[in-house]
Formats: structure tokens, sequence, C-alpha cells
């Protein structure tokens, strides 16, 4: 594994000793010349954002053991990257990265390749906000790219996301010979742990590090785990199983948008139920599905908002009514603007919908943070 302090050390100083430190620290020949790019393996001081160690594969969102026991469509979404990111220092004026996801098809119709394969990067600027840098724009399945040049001169912090509707296969930062590198180890915080459906997941985020949860992380100073699954956010029990393993500062459920009435009201009390037995003092937030921007001219859909949430919110008032403490409800109705004009596909949001969404979530979390 990295050594915070073994990586404090420039590259320069590898240069003239003609090696350089990999994985298992131990030092190995390379032949690196003036220009050249070094490369490191993000693995070796760990990705923020996975909630077990024991998965298949490093950048899965569950566990191995979840196979076969959660339905087939949730185990594959689960290999998707999304929420994870990659903290590191360096006075590097460009980023390199070389990476390889899971699937081929790097973007969908209502969703660009930037937001479900690409790479996202942040820098702290010097009062010390995470600000935007620059997106990968990914054109086939492994990418070795710069992912910006021309930064000014300094040391900062920097943040990658991780592809937010493909899998990642392995991920590699690069910098210029001669220049530091300090990798920064996930926090250790309790996280904001979400469960959801696809809006959660990051559909149709322009870029992976659009989604609610991933500014929600930035605004808070959080790290955050993000199981939300695409179409299938449907508050079962196995999915609960797992969720309870976790021990976060936050549940959020947000799966409303993938259930209908009677499936609400036969699961939110016990899976609230089942996440406060095995976790007694972690408040949870129960968030109702956004509005459709058409539902004013769609019958159908003014009945599926009405019946869902009608079961949802008898839930919360029965569990309220039962003493359960540090909970809190947002309405569905306020994630979105009056103007209907932050959706992609009249279901998903835009950025300008998370952006939204955002504003709704924060001061909810914040009060339940402080509870």
């Amino acid at each position: 594994m990295y050594s915070r302090r073994s990586f404090l050390t420039h590259s320069a100083s590898a240069v003239a000793a003609g090696t350089f430190l990999s994985a298992g620290s131990q030092s190995v020949k390379a032949n690196v010349a003036k220009g050249d790019i070094v490369w490191h393996d993000v693995r070796d001081w760990g990705v923020e954002g996975r909630g077990w160690d024991d998965t298949e594969k490093y950048f899965d969102r569950l566990p191995a053991r979840a196979k076969g026991k959660v339905r087939s469509a949730v185990w594959n979404l689960s290999r998707h990257s999304a929420g994870m990111l990659v903290r590191f220092r360096t006075d590097a004026t460009s980023i390199h990265a070389h990476y390889k996801v899971t699937s081929p098809g790097l973007a969908m119709p209502h969703m660009p390749a930037t937001g479900v394969s690409g790479l996202d990067l942040y820098a702290e600027d010097d009062k010390g906000n995470t600000r935007w840098l620059a997106v990968v724009k990914p054109n086939r399945q492994e990418m070795k790219t710069a992912i910006i040049s021309g930064i000014i001169p300094g040391e900062r912090t920097y943040t990658v996301y991780l592809p937010l509707y493909n899998g990642t296969e392995f991920l590699k930062i690069g910098v210029p010979a001669g220049c530091s590198f300090e990798p920064l180890e996930p926090r250790k915080e309790k996280p904001l742990v979400f469960y959801g459906t696809s809006i959660t997941h990051g559909a149709c985020a322009s870029r992976p590090g659009m989604p609610h949860p991933a500014i929600l992380g930035r605004r808070l100073n959080r790290p955050i785990i993000n199981l939300g699954f695409s179409g299938n956010g449907k508050l079962e029990k196995e999915v609960g199983d797992f969720l309870c393993e976790l021990d976060p500062a936050v549940y959020i459920l947000d799966c409303l948008p993938n259930m209908v009435a009677r499936e609400v009201a036969e699961r939110t009390e016990p899976f609230v139920k089942q996440l406060r037995k095995a976790r007694p003092e972690t408040p949870i937030l129960m968030v109702e599905d956004r509005t459709y921007p058409n539902a004013p001219f769609l019958l159908s859909r003014q009945k599926r908002h009405a019946t869902s949430r009608a079961e949802f919110r008898k839930a919360y008032q029965n569990l309220l009514k039962a003493g359960f403490k540090k909970m809190a409800y947002i309405k569905g109705e306020t994630l979105l603007g009056e103007d209907r004009d932050d959706t992609t596909d009249g279901s998903h949001p835009s950025d300008l919908g998370f952006y939204r969404h955002v504003k709704v979530f924060e001061p909810a979390l914040r009060k339940l943070l402080k509870a």
C-alpha cells in the first residue's frame, strides 16, 4: 500500500536515483526521462465511496456476497463506479489519466459519454473551495490522455470523480516526472449513504461530479456512498441487509420513482425499521419522487404521484407516532423548478435539475447532521 509520507518526496529524486516507488513500496527500476509521465494506480492508496472491501472487482459498489442475494439487475448495476472519487495533491501543471471502463457502450441516448464513462477533475482553490477544472471526453473503452494542461503553478489538492453509468477496470493518475505527488487516502468521516434510483445513480448528469450526491459531498465536506440502482431502487430487504452493514452519518432513502403505491405501502415501514434495528442512532431522510414536469398534462402521472406519495407520507407518520426520532422528509414537488425546464427527458434531472435537488437536500441534511 502507498504510504502518504513516502510519496511526499518528488519524482525528481526518483529520476536522479533511477527508481520510483510502486505498489508494495519496493523500489522498481524505471527509465524516467524529462517529460515522461509517472503513473500512480489509485487502488494503491484507496478510492473513496466504496462501502465494502470484499468486492468481486475493486470498483464494485456491493460486496461479492451480494451476488445471488440481491436481484441480478441490482447486482449488475452495482458494478458501476457511481459516486466514487480519488484525491491527491500535486504541483504538476498537467494531470493525466489512464483508465478503462468495463463496457464499450460509452454513452446513452439521453446522457453523454462524459457523464456515463468520463472522469471529472476538480481542484481546490486558494480559499479551500473545490472547483471544477476539466472532464475527460471518452471516445473509446480505454483512454490514456491528458485531462488538463497549462495549470497555473502551485501545489493543490485534486479530486477525480469516476464514471457514473459504467464500470471501471482500472485508473491511474499521471503527472510529469519531477512533480510532487501525494496520495490522499479516503476520508474517515462517516459518509452520507444514498439509496435510490437512476436519479441517485446519476442520470442524466453531464459529468460525474454533477449528480446531487456528489455536489452534496462537496458542499457538506463529507464522503458519500452512492447506492443508486437505475430502475431498481425498490426498498428491498435484501439490499437493506447490506445497508445495515454500513455506519453512515445519514441514510437517504429516495426510491419512490421506481415504486408504485402498493410496493410503497408494503415496504417502507419494514425497511426503515430494518435500518433502525441495526443503527438505532443514525438519522434517516425520506425523499418523495420528483414531480414529472409534464404531469399537469398527463392524468396517469398525476395519479402515480398522488397514490405513491400518500402511502409514503402515511408510513412516515406511522414511524413518527411509533417514536422514531432523527427522521426528516422531503416533498417531491420541491425538488424541481416551477419552470419544468430541468430534466433531460421528463424524468431525469439535467445539471440544473440536480442543482435544484441540492438546494432542497442541503438544509435537511445539515439539520440531521446536527441532530
